[in-house]
């Protein structure tokens, strides 16, 4: 539930705002749909309550191809929600309601371990249960199955969750928060090293219009970003995390895989929404309207 405001409200503050609108999102879904608009084959394991936005959300999410097989629907529970104010600059601020998103459990994973064996790559963000987390990482690692973590909204990761996680995408202060490491420009290689100590392999960390920087064996590289005009922000991070699972699953080199990431994402700031965003592969390989060099 997005609204347009002059500016985001500060404490005990009344903003009154301009348009309002109702649109799908969720960072699972938008992960899920970004995926699917990149060309992916997506399976998506969630849950949504018995309401009228989780029948909304089904029948959206199946309308992109994705697999709904695995979406709980649970009765006398709302599903999840998100209150977005969108400011004029772009910038936002989110509140979310879990909802039914808490009802996720292990079972579901055990339950889908065949579909997990059979992936090319494992996409999952922590708007679900930490156990559901610790139980697909277990199941991806079990087969060997890649598995990116996208850690928002950020809190505290088991070692033995972090040692399963192939690929972490933080954004700058989800970084700062997982190492205790201060958020700067300087401090990036720091919070990597520390990332990759505990676990992950590759440490990707979002950086907004300054694109993303990356660490993976002995190469840190800093992928600059693409100058647009920025209408909301909101999904920017679910559609680079998209993009980069879908590019990875396709066998591309990681720097391909993060630039083509960032450039979906910069372009979803372009408009206003979290799903309606979600730009398409043509777009983000310059095939249909917005032209950008990967």
């Amino acid at each position: 539930m997005i609204i347009k405001s002059p500016h985001l409200p500060g404490p005990g503050e009344t903003v009154l705002g301009g348009s309002f609108s109702i649109v799908q999102g969720g960072k699972g879904a938008n992960q899920a749909v970004a995926s699917a608009r990149a060309g992916g084959n997506v399976v998506f394991i969630s849950c949504v309550g018995d309401d009228a936005f989780g029948q909304s959300s089904i029948a959206e999410l199946t309308k992109e191809g994705i697999n709904t097989s695995y979406v709980k629907i649970i009765k006398d529970m709302p599903s999840g929600i998100a209150m977005i104010n969108v400011a004029e600059t772009g910038e936002n601020s989110i509140s979310v309601a879990p909802g039914a998103n808490s009802q996720l459990l292990p079972t579901d994973i055990i339950n889908a371990e065949h579909t997990i064996k059979d992936a090319d790559i494992v996409l999952m963000q922590l708007e679900i249960p930490i156990d559901t987390i610790a139980s697909a990482v277990e199941i991806a690692h079990k087969y060997r199955v890649p598995v990116i973590l996208n850690p928002a909204p950020a809190c505290s990761l088991s070692k033995e969750i972090l040692s399963h996680v192939d690929i972490i995408t933080p954004n700058e202060r989800e970084a700062a928060l997982l190492t205790s490491v201060k958020a700067t420009d300087n401090n990036l290689s720091d919070m990597a090293r520390t990332l990759r100590k505990s676990g992950p392999g590759i440490v990707i960390i979002t950086l907004g219009e300054n694109g993303a920087f990356y660490s993976h064996d002995e190469l840190q590289k800093h992928v600059e970003g693409n100058k647009v005009n920025v209408v909301d922000t909101t999904a920017a991070g679910d559609t680079f995390n998209g993009y980069l699972a879908f590019a990875l699953a396709q066998g591309n080199e990681l720097e391909f895989a993060v630039r083509m990431a960032n450039k979906a994402a910069s372009l979803s700031v372009t408009r206003l929404g979290a799903q309606p965003s979600i730009p398409y592969i043509d777009e983000v390989m310059g095939r249909r309207e917005v032209k950008m060099e990967i």
